[in-house]
C-alpha cells in the first residue's frame, strides 16, 4: 500500500481534533501519505472567509504527510447561494470555465499534483527597495533618492539604507538558503555603476557589490536572474529628460553592454526591464512615483516609446555579442493584471476588458512578441480620441519607423510576467480625459467579495493568473513558443509573523500556475514570490510589506526573521508543489567503528596528564593567545544543539507527561526570574517546520537534541508509551535526514519523569533498570535513522546541583552522600543502556553510543607550587573523572577521588567511605562504555590548595581546592563563566593524556549574552572564533583527535535557572510574542561560514609577500627629546610642560619622570653605536624646544644647548646616517603654556621663529624634517582628556579645537619658512607628523557601523590631513560639529573656521605625508545626546576583536592588516602623496625578557603589510621608522610599557642600553631591503654578518702619519698638526728672544 484513502468530515467546532484524527489514521497507517478523497464540511458560518484559510493552517502547519484533499466538497460546502454579488462572481468564473471547458475538473489538482523537475522557484528583490547604502562606493542619487528626500513617500520615510543589503549579501543568501529557493532574482541599480548614467562615470566598488552578490548566489547552488532597471533611474539622467529624453537609449545600451559583459558569464537569465507600465503610468503619468511628472497625454507614452527601444537595443548587444559565449536569455518582465468584463452578457464589457489589457500589456508586449508595433486597439483608441478631441487630445502616441519595428520585434527569449490582481473591467465613456481609462473608454473594479490585501490595489483572485497564462499564450507566443516566467507575484499584509493571508494567496496563486501547466499545458517554467523581504516599497514608504521575511526597520541592523508564509514556501519548494514526495534516502554521517581500546589503569595521584600544565602553563601570553589558521579534517562534524525541556514547550500537550522541570517552575518562588518556565518555551513542539528551516539556513552536518522522556514515557515507564510524543521525533528526525543533517541524540538531559522522582529518582536503583528500558525503546524506535546517541548529559551537574545543592530539580539537598549515590546509579545505568545497545541493536544499526560529560579546565594558582598543581589534579579528577575514569579507564573512581572522600570520611569519624565502590562485576561492566569521548565545556578556572571543612558534609568540602574566575578573561552573561577560550585546548590534551587518546566530541560549547543582545552579539562571535581556533590548535598542532564540534544552541531557550534572562543561541526568540519568532543573529552568519570554510584557512592579510623595497627605502628608528634625553635642567634648558606635569603628583605612572630618562643628553657616543648595530639609514628625533630656546623666544639661544643637536647630527652623518628631525614633539616651553600655550593664536609666530632658528642653524645638514608630531594627540590628549601635558580637560568641547586650529596653522607657517627662505639652497623636505588608528565597523553588516568607522577616520586622521592636503576640515567634521552646537543652543559652531586664505595657505603644505600608525580598532554609533564633547561630535565608540594579539599597552592591539589598509586609505583620500611611516611599534610590561619574540612578530607582519601596500597597491610608500630605539619614558606610563629595539638597564647609573632580539631581526629586514623569497633558496643578505651597519660604506680612507683615517678625519689632523706647529714655532721663537735679552741684560 503506497497511501491511505479516507473519507473524512472536518468541523469547523473542532479543527484541532480533525488535526489530531489525522495524526492518528497517519500513525496507524506506518506514516503512509493520506489522501482526503472526500471532506464534508460542518458546523461552519456558511459566510465565513476564514474557513479556507483554517482548513489549510491545519493541513500544513501540522507537519501531516497529506497528498491531496478534496477541495470541490469544500468549496461546494460554502453557502454561495445567498448572495448576489457571489452569483456574480461564480458568472465570471463561468466565462473562464467556458473558453477551457473541454478539461476536467480541476478543483482540488493544486493537492495532488507536483511541478515538473527542474523547475524555478524564485524569490525576488528590487535594488532601490532594499540595498540602502544610497551614498556608498560613489554611487549617483536616483529619482528616488530624491523622491524620499523631497519628503514625497509616505510618512517622509527614504531609501537612504532600507533594507542595508548593500552590506549584507552573506545574510541576504543565508535567507534563500533557508527558503530553499533555486533562483533569486534582483534588480542591478543604474546609479551605482554609472553614477551619472553615463559609462565614463563608472564605479568600480559599486560594480564589485554585484560581483559579490551573483558570486555568493553561484556558491550556494542559486541561480541569479538580473532585472537592469526596475524604476531607479539615475538622477543625473532625469534632469536631462530622463525617459522621455530619445538620448536615453544610447545610454541605456552602453549600461546593459556593461552588464553583459561584466557579469555575462555567470548570469544567465536577464530581464531588461521590469514593470515599465508602472514607470510610464505612475512615474510619469499619474505621478504617484519617481520622477513625479504627471503627464499622461505626452510623456508617458514618450517613455514607453524609448523603453521599448532601450529593451530591444539592449536584446540586440546581447545577441549579437554575448548570446555564442555566454549561452544566457535576455527578456523583459511586464506588469499585468487580469480583465474580466463586468458583465459577461456585454459584449461592449468583453471589448473594455480586452482594451484593458492592450493598454497596460499589450502597449509593450505587442511591439515585442507580435509585430514590432503597438497595438492596433490601442492605436485605433487614441487615433479616435484625437479625432473626438481636436483641441486637448488626451494622448499623443509616437510612431516606430519600419527599421524600429523591425529592430523591435522578437527581442526577447521568454516572456516575464508580473501579475498580482485581477480587475472586473465595463465599457464607459471616457471623453477627453487622459489616462487609460478616459483613451481606452474602460472603467475598473474588484468585486468586493474578493479578499482584500494591505495594498489597495490588489485584491485576492488567482484564477486571474491562469486565464491570463493562458492569454499570452494565445495572443503571444502562439508562434514562437517562448516560455512563460513568472517574474513576480505577491501580497502585502498587516500581519508582522503570523502572515496566514499571504499562505492563503501564495497557496492559490501556486495553484492556479500549476494548472495552467498540467491542464492547459502552458510552458511556465518558474514563479517568483515578492519579496524575499520588506523592503522600501515606493510612495508607500515602509508600510506596505511585500516580504516573506519580516525587516525591523527600527532597528538599525535591520535584522529579518521569516514570516510564516516563508516556512510554507519553503515547504511548497521542498516538495516541488503541494505533494510530499518521498526524500532520496540519507542514512546519515558514515560511521566508522568504534575503536576498543585496551583497559587503561587507574590514574596516579597527581595524574601523569599533570604534564599538560608543565608543557602550557609557562607559555607566554604572545605565544598563548597567537592565532592559528588552518583546517579540521574533510569528515569533522559540525553541529549546533538544544534540550528537549528548553526548547520544546508543549509541556502537558498531546498526553505528555509531567517532567521534575515541569513540577519545579511551575511552583511559585522557583527562584527563577520573572517565575519563567518551559511550558511553552520556543514552540518546538509545534513548531517542528521552523526549527529545520534554521537547520536548513545553517547548513550543520549534525543536530544534537534531547528526547523528553516524560512526552514518550509519561510516567516513565514503557506501559505509559505516547504515540504522539514518538511521531513528533520521527519527524523530527526524518526532517533532519532530508536535510542531510545527521541526528546526535540525547536520551536523558535532566528532565526526569515527575512519577520517577516519586519513587526517589536516581537515589533508587531501581532508575538503572528503568533508564534501560527506555534506553532500549529508543534505540529500537529510532534507532534505524540515529546513529550518534548520548546517554544522558552532563551528570555531573545533576548528581551536584540536583541532589547536592538543591539548585535545580529534584532540589535535593544532602550534598554528603547523595551526589555520590546518585552519580553511582547513573553511571550503572549509562553502562546498562550501553550493553544493551551493545547486544542487541549495534550489529544492525551500526552506530555509537556515548555519554556527554561536562568539563571545565582548571589552571593552578602558581604552577610552582607542587600542592597547587596536585589541587589542579584533583579538580580535574572531581570534576570530569568522576564520571569518565570509571568508563574509560578502569572502570572505578579516581584513586585521588577516592582517596580525598576516604580521608575526609575518617576525619568525620565515619566507618567507611561517603564515595560507594563499584564490585568488581559492576567494574568490569562499566569500563569502555563508550565509544567516543564527548565533553561539554564553557570555562577555565584557578584553583588553590585549601584544607576544606569536615562539617557539614559535602563534596565541595572533600575538595580540597577553592576556586575563582580567570579574571584577565572577557565575562559572559552567566556568573562565573567567564570566556577563557585557550582552557579548551588544554583540557583536549588532558583528556588525550588521561583517557588514551580517545575520538572525542564537543558536545557543547557557547557564550551567553544577555536578553537584551538580540541580532548584534559580536561578543558571541568573537567567542566562537578564539574557542573553536583552539581546538583547531589542539587538532592540528597537538595530534588531538577531534572529530567534531557542537555549538551550543540553535536558539534562545529556557536556560534552566537564569529562565529568559540570557540566551546562547545563534537564533534570536522573541519570547513576548506568541509565535516565537526566530532570527538569525550575526554569530548564525559567522558560524555558517566557519562551517564552510571547515575552520580558518589562512586569509590573504596573513600570506606574506616575498620581495623587496625600492633601492633608497628610508629605514629608520625614532626617539623623542622628553622620552630619552634626561638633562632636564642641565646647560641652561628651562622648564617643559612635560617637565612639571611629570613632577605633579599622580599625573604618571609609578611617578616616574624625564628627568634622566635614558640619559640620551649625554649618551650620543653610545646611541649612535646602537643605531650602527641596528642598520638604519635614517634616525628620527625630536629637538627640545626649551633645550635652544629656554622661554620658547628667540629672545635667548641656548647655545649649549644647541650644541648637543650639532654634535648629534654630525655623529650621525659621520655613521653615514641621515637625521629625520621633528621640531615638536609635545615638550612646549612652559613660559609659553603660561601666556596661553597651543589656546593662544600667538604661538604660531613663536613656533615659525623657534623653526627659523633650527632650519638656518641645521637646515645645511638636516634634509628632513616633521614640524610637528601627532597633533591630535596634543590637542585631544593634551587638552581635550588631560592625560598628557598641559594637562587640561575642562573645555573637551572646544578647546581640543582651538589647540588643533593652531597647530594647524603653526606647521603651514613652518612650511611656508622652509619653501620661501631655505629650500632653494637647502633642498630638504618639510612635513608634519600624523598619527591614526585604523577604524573598521564592528560590525561588517551594519551600516550605522560603517559610518562610525569613517566618523572616527575624519576626526582622527582628516582632523589635520584634510586641511592639509585636501584644504579645510572636512566637509563631515564641519556639519556634525555644527549642527550639534547649533541643536545645543550655541550660534556658531564649536569648531574654528579657516578664512578663504588660511585655507589656501594651508593646503598643500607638505613635501610628504609623515604617519605614525600602531593598531586598528572596532567602530560602532554611540549617542551622547547634546553633550559638547569632541567624543558627543565624533559619535562612536571603539572595540577589539578578542582574537587581535594584546602588547604591554592597553590600547595596542597587534592588527597588522590595519596598516595596508590606512596607507590605502591615505593613498585614495589625499592624492597619492609621498608616505614615510615615522612611527610604527609594540610594547612590552612586566619582566624584562629580551627574548622579544612578539616584536620581532610584528615588525615582520607590520612592514610585510607595507611592503603589500608598496608592490601590490601602488602606494608612494618611501620609508620606515620603529618605535622606538631603546625603552624610554612612555608619557604618562612611565617607564612600565616600553617599546624599545634596545633595553635600557635604568637600576645601573650608567643606563647602558643592550640589544633584543628583535634588534637582529629588524636589522635582517634593513639589510635585505625587504623579505626575500626562501624558494629561490639563501640570500646573501640573510648571512650574518660581526657587526651589522646601515649600509655598505666606500673606502675612501687615506694614510695620515702611518694611521688609517678618513679624509675628513684627516683633514682635521692636518689642521691640528699645522696648528702645534705654528704653536711650536711660535713658542721657539719666543724662547729664542727670551734667551737673547737674557743674554743681553747678562751682559
Amino acid at each position: 500500500m503506497d497511501f491511505l484513502s479516507v473519507n473524512l468530515e472536518y468541523n469547523c467546532a473542532s479543527s484541532k481534533s480533525f488535526a489530531q484524527e489525522l495524526r492518528s489514521l497517519q500513525t496507524s497507517a506506518g506514516n503512509l501519505p493520506i489522501l482526503l478523497y472526500k471532506m464534508p464540511v460542518r458546523d461552519c458560518i456558511l459566510s465565513e472567509h476564514q474557513l479556507l484559510g483554517d482548513l489549510l493552517q491545519v493541513l500544513w502547519r501540522n507537519s501531516l504527510n497529506i497528498m491531496g484533499c478534496d477541495m470541490k466538497n469544500v468549496l461546494d460546502g460554502l453557502d454561495m447561494h445567498d448572495s448576489p454579488v457571489r452569483t456574480e462572481v461564480r458568472k465570471s468564473y463561468e466565462n473562464i470555465f467556458q473558453k477551457f471547458g473541454d478539461q476536467a475538473s480541476d478543483d482540488d489538482l493544486f493537492l495532488t499534483k507536483g511541478f515538473l523537475p527542474g523547475f524555478q522557484w524564485a524569490t525576488s528583490s528590487e535594488s532601490f527597495k532594499v540595498e540602502g547604502g544610497w551614498l556608498e562606493g560613489g554611487k549617483g542619487e536616483t529619482i528616488w533618492d530624491q523622491f524620499g528626500h523631497e519628503g514625497q513617500a509616505f510618512a517622509n520615510h527614504t531609501a537612504d539604507l532600507a533594507c542595508d543589503s548593500y552590506n549584507k549579501v552573506d545574510i541576504d543568501v543565508y535567507l534563500l538558503q533557508s527558503l530553499g529557493v533555486n533562483t533569486y532574482q534582483f534588480s542591478i541599480s543604474w546609479a551605482r555603476i554609472f553614477p551619472s548614467g553615463h559609462k565614463d562615470s563608472l564605479s568600480e566598488e559599486g560594480a564589485l557589490y554585484y560581483d559579490n552578490l551573483i558570486d555568493a548566489l553561484i556558491e550556494s547552488g542559486i541561480q541569479p536572474v538580473a532585472t537592469l532597471y526596475h524604476w531607479d533611474l539615475p538622477q543625473a539622467l532625469q534632469d536631462d529628460g530622463g525617459w522621455t529624453n530619445p538620448s536615453i537609449v544610447a545610454a541605456y545600451k552602453d549600461y546593459a553592454a556593461f552588464c553583459f559583459h561584466r557579469y555575462g558569464n555567470r548570469v544567465k537569465s536577464w530581464n531588461t526591464f521590469s514593470s515599465p507600465w508602472v514607470v510610464s503610468h505612475a512615474g510619469y503619468g499619474t505621478g504617484v512615483h519617481a520622477p513625479g511628472i504627471k503627464d499622461y497625454v505626452t510623456a508617458s507614452y514618450q517613455v514607453t516609446h524609448n523603453i521599448v527601444k532601450s529593451h530591444a537595443e539592449a536584446w540586440h548587444v546581447y545577441n549579437d555579442n554575448y548570446r555564442t559565449t555566454q549561452g544566457g536569455k535576455v527578456g523583459i518582465a511586464l506588469n499585468s493584471d487580469w480583465a474580466e468584463p463586468a458583465d459577461v452578457d456585454k459584449p461592449e464589457d468583453k471589448e473594455a476588458a480586452e482594451r484593458y489589457l492592450q493598454f497596460m500589456l499589450g502597449w509593450f508586449a505587442h511591439p515585442i512578441f507580435i509585430d514590432g508595433d503597438y497595438p492596433e486597439v490601442l492605436k485605433t483608441q487614441i487615433e479616435k480620441k484625437r479625432n473626438e478631441c481636436p483641441s486637448s487630445a488626451p494622448a499623443v502616441l509616437p510612431t516606430f519607423t519600419d527599421e524600429e519595428k523591425s529592430r523591435i520585434k522578437g527581442t526577447s527569449d521568454f516572456f516575464g510576467l508580473n501579475h498580482y490582481t485581477s480587475r472586473l473591467v465595463s465599457s464607459s465613456v471616457g471623453g477627453c480625459t487622459p489616462g487609460p481609462e478616459g483613451v481606452g473608454d474602460f472603467q475598473a473594479k474588484v468585486d468586493p467579495s474578493w479578499p482584500a490585501t494591505a495594498s489597495d490595489w490588489i485584491y485576492s483572485m488567482p484564477t486571474g493568473l491562469r486565464s491570463l497564462l493562458n492569454y499570452i499564450k494565445t495572443k503571444y507566443l502562439a508562434i514562437n513558443n517562448l516560455p512563460i516566467y513568472i517574474t513576480g507575484n505577491g501580497m502585502p499584509t498587516d500581519d508582522i509573523f503570523n502572515d496566514t493571508s499571504r499562505i492563503e494567496y501564495m497557496g492559490g496563486y501556486i495553484s492556479e500556475a500549476l494548472k495552467a501547466i498540467e491542464l492547459d499545458k502552458v510552458d511556465v517554467q518558474r514563479f517568483t514570490v515578492q519579496s524575499l523581504m520588506d523592503g522600501f516599497e515606493g510612495n508607500k514608504g515602509y508600510s506596505e510589506r511585500f516580504g516573506l521575511h519580516h525587516v525591523n526597520f527600527v532597528d538599525s541592523y535591520r535584522p529579518r526573521t521569516p514570516k510564516q508564509s516563508a516556512y510554507f514556501f519553503a515547504q511548497i519548494i521542498e516538495q516541488n508543489g503541494f505533494v510530499l514526495h518521498k526524500q532520496d534516502h540519507f542514512e546519515g554521517v558514515k560511521i566508522s567503528p568504534p575503536r576498543r581500546s585496551t583497559p587503561l589503569p587507574p590514574s596516579e595521584v597527581p595524574s601523569a596528564s599533570k604534564s599538560v600544565w608543565e608543557k602550557f602553563t609557562p607559555q607566554k601570553k604572545f605565544d598563548r593567545q597567537m592565532y592559528h589558521y588552518g583546517n579540521f579534517s574533510q569528515d569533522f562534524l559540525w553541529g549546533v544543539s538544544s534540550s528537549a525541556y528548553q526548547i520544546e514547550g508543549g509541556w502537558n500537550a498531546d498526553g505528555k507527561g509531567p517532567s521534575v522541570w515541569d513540577t519545579f517552575t511551575q511552583k511559585p518562588g522557583s527562584g527563577i526570574p520573572a517565575d519563567a518556565d518551559g511550558n511553552e518555551a520556543c514552540d518546538s513542539y509545534n513548531r517542528l517546520d521552523e526549527d529545520l528551516y534554521m537547520l536548513q539556513a545553517l547548513k550543520v552536518k549534525t543536530y544534537r537534541f534531547s528526547l523528553s522522556w516524560s512526552r514518550i514515557f509519561p510516567n516513565g515507564r514503557r506501559e505509559s508509551l505516547n504515540q504522539k510524543g514518538v511521531d513528533y521525533y520521527n519527524r523530527l528526525i526524518n526532517g533532519l535526514l532530508a536535510r542531510k543533517i545527521t541526528p546526535m541524540v540525547t536520551i536523558y538531559h535532566w528532565d526526569l519523569p515527575q512519577a520517577l522522582q516519586d519513587i526517589g529518582g536516581w537515589q533508587n536503583v531501581e532508575m538503572i533498570n528503568i533508564f534501560n528500558d527506555y534506553c532500549d525503546f529508543c534505540f529500537a524506535t529510532f534507532g534505524d535513522r540515529v546513529k550518534f546517541w548520548m546517554t544522558m548529559n552532563d551528570p555531573q551537574g545533576l548528581a551536584w546541583l540536583g541532589y547536592g545543592t538543591g539548585q535545580i530539580p529534584p532540589n535535593i539537598k544532602e550534598p554528603g552522600t547523595a551526589p555520590y549515590q546518585v552519580a553511582h546509579n547513573l553511571i550503572k545505568a549509562h553502562a546498562t543502556a550501553y550493553h544493551t545497545y551493545d547486544n542487541k541493536y549495534r550489529a544492525s544499526q551500526r552506530g555509537m553510543v556515548s555519554i556527554a560529560l561536562n568539563a571545565e579546565w582548571v589552571e593552578p594558582k602558581d604552577i610552582n607550587v607542587p600542592r597547587d598543581l596536585v589541587a589542579a589534579d584533583r579538580a580535574m579528577q572531581f570534576n570530569l573523572g568522576w564520571f569518565a575514569h570509571p568508563i574509560f579507564k578502569n572502570g572505578d573512581y579516581p584513586e585521588a577521588m577516592k582517596a580525598q572522600v576516604l580521608v575526609k570520611s575518617e576525619l568525620q569519624g565515619l566507618s567507611q567511605s561517603r564515595l560507594p565502590s563499584f564490585t568488581e562485576e559492576e567494574k568490569n561492566s562499566i569500563k569502555g562504555t563508550a565509544d567516543m569521548f564527548c565533553v561539554n565545556h564553557y570555562t577555565t578556572r584557578i584553583v588553590t590548595h585549601i584544607t576544606g571543612l569536615l562539617s557539614p558534609h559535602s563534596y565541595q568540602n572533600d575538595w580540597d581546592f577553592t576556586e575563582e574566575q580567570e579574571s584577565d578573561s572577557p565575562a559572559t552573561a552567566i556568573k562565573n563563566q567567564r570566556a577563557v577560550s585557550w582552557g579548551l585546548r588544554r583540557l583536549l590534551n588532558w583528556i588525550m593524556e588521561e583517557y588514551g587518546d580517545p575520538e572525542i566530541y564537543i558536545t557543547d560549547n557557547g557564550g551567553a549574552t544577555t536578553a537584551k543582545t538580540t541580532w548584534d552579539d559580536i561578543d558571541r562571535v568573537f567567542f566562537y572564533k578564539t574557542y573553536i581556533n583552539e581546538a583547531l590548535k589542539a587538532y592540528e598542532l597537538d595530534g588531538v583527535m577531534l572529530k567534531g564540534y557542537t555549538a551550543r544552541s540553535l536558539m534562545d531557550s529556557f536556560e534552566w535557572l537564569n529562565g529568559y534572562t540570557v540566551g546562547y543561541g545563534f537564533y534570536h526568540v522573541d519570547f513576548t510574542d506568541p509565535n516565537k519568532p526566530r532570527t538569525p543573529k550575526l554569530s548564525a552568519h559567522f558560524y555558517f561560514q566557519l562551517m564552510k570554510d571547515n575552520g580558518f584557512p589562512i586569509t590573504e592579510d596573513e600570506k606574506m609577500l616575498y620581495g623587496e623595497f625600492p633601492q633608497g627605502f628610508l629605514w629608520s628608528s625614532a626617539t623623542a627629546a622628553y622620552q630619552i634625553e634626561g638633562g632636564w635642567r642641565a646647560d641652561g634648558k628651562s622648564l617643559s610642560i612635560w617637565d612639571k606635569f611629570a613632577h605633579t603628583p599622580l599625573k604618571i605612572f609609578n611617578s616616574d619622570n624625564g628627568d634622566i630618562a635614558c640619559d640620551s643628553y649625554n649618551k650620543i657616543d653610545e646611541d649612535i653605536a646602537i643605531l650602527k648595530q641596528l642598520g638604519v639609514n635614517h634616525y628620527r628625533f625630536s629637538i627640545s624646544w626649551t633645550r635652544v630656546l629656554p622661554d620658547g623666544t628667540t629672545n635667548h639661544i641656548n647655545e649649549v644647548g644647541f650644541r648637543y643637536y650639532d654634535r648629534l647630527v654630525n655623529a650621525l652623518l659621520a655613521a653615514n646616517i641621515q637625521p629625520h628631525i621633528t621640531l615638536y614633539h609635545w615638550d612646549l616651553p612652559q613660559a609659553l603654556q603660561n601666556v596661553g600655550g597651543w589656546e593662544n593664536d600667538t604661538i604660531v609666530q613663536r613656533f615659525r621663529d623657534y623653526a627659523d632658528v633650527m632650519f638656518s642653524r641645521l637646515g645645511d645638514r638636516v634634509k628632513l624634517w616633521v614640524t610637528i608630531n601627532e597633533p591630535y594627540n596634543v590637542a585631544m590628549i593634551g587638552h581635550g582628556y588631560g592625560v598628557a601635558a598641559p594637562g587640561i580637560s575642562f573645555r573637551p568641547g572646544t578647546l581640543p579645537y582651538i589647540v588643533a586650529h593652531n597647530l594647524i596653522k603653526a606647521h603651514a607657517e613652518a612650511w611656508h619658512l622652509y619653501n620661501d627662505k631655505y629650500r632653494g639652497r637647502q633642498n630638504g623636505k618639510v612635513s608634519i607628523t600624523i598619527n591614526s588608528d585604523w577604524s573598521e565597523p564592528r560590525n561588517p553588516y551594519k551600516q550605522e557601523d560603517i559610518d562610525a568607522a569613517r566618523r572616527i577616520m575624519q576626526f582622527y586622521i582628516g582632523w589635520f590631513a584634510h586641511p592639509i592636503f585636501n584644504g579645510d576640515y572636512s566637509e563631515m567634521m564641519k556639519t556634525i560639529i555644527r549642527e550639534r552646537s547649533l541643536a545645543a543652543g550655541l550660534t556658531k559652531s564649536r569648531l574654528p573656521e579657516f578664512t578663504p586664505e588660511e585655507i589656501k595657505r594651508i593646503k598643500g603644505t607638505h613635501d610628504y605625508f609623515g604617519f605614525n600608525h600602531y593598531t586598528t580598532v572596532l567602530a560602532f554609533p554611540v549617542d551622547y545626546g547634546n553633550l559638547q564633547h569632541y567624543d558627543a561630535d565624533r559619535g562612536a565608540g571603539t572595540y577589539v576583536d578578542r582574537t587581535w594579539l594584546d602588547s604591554g599597552s592597553g590600547w595596542l592591539k597587534v592588527t597588522p592588516f590595519g596598516l595596508r589598509r590606512i596607507l590605502n586609505f591615505i593613498k585614495e583620500e589625499y592624492g597619492n602623496p609621498t608616505i614615510i611611516i615615522t612611527e610604527n611599534g609594540v610594547s612590552e610590561r612586566g619582566p624584562t625578557d629580551l627574548k622579544d619574540s612578539h616584536r620581532s612578530y610584528y615588525y615582520e607582519k607590520y612592514i610585510n603589510q607595507v611592503l603589500k601596500a608598496y608592490r601590490l597597491d601602488n602606494v608612494d610608500v618611501r620609508g620606515y621608522t620603529a618605535w622606538s630605539l631603546m625603552d624610554n619614558l612612555e608619557w604618562a606610563t612611565g617607564f612600565s610599557e616600553r617599546f624599545g629595539l634596545f633595553y635600557v638597564n635604568r637600576s645601573d647609573p650608567n643606563v647602558p642600553r643592550v640589544a633584543k632580539e628583535s634588534v637582529s631581526f629588524f636589522s635582517t629586514i634593513i639589510n635585505c631591503n625587504g623579505f626575500p623569497d626562501p624558494a629561490s633558496g639563501p640570500h646573501d643578505c640573510l648571512k650574518p654578518k660581526p657587526e651589522a651597519t646601515s649600509a655598505p660604506e666606500n673606502d675612501n680612507s687615506v694614510n695620515f702619519l702611518g694611521l688609517r683615517l678618513s679624509p675628513e678625519e684627516a683633514e682635521t689632523g692636518l689642521n691640528t698638526t699645522f696648528a702645534l706647529l705654528l704653536v711650536a714655532a711660535t713658542g721657539a721663537i719666543c724662547l729664542s728672544i727670551g734667551c737673547f735679552f737674557t743674554k743681553r741684560r747678562s751682559k
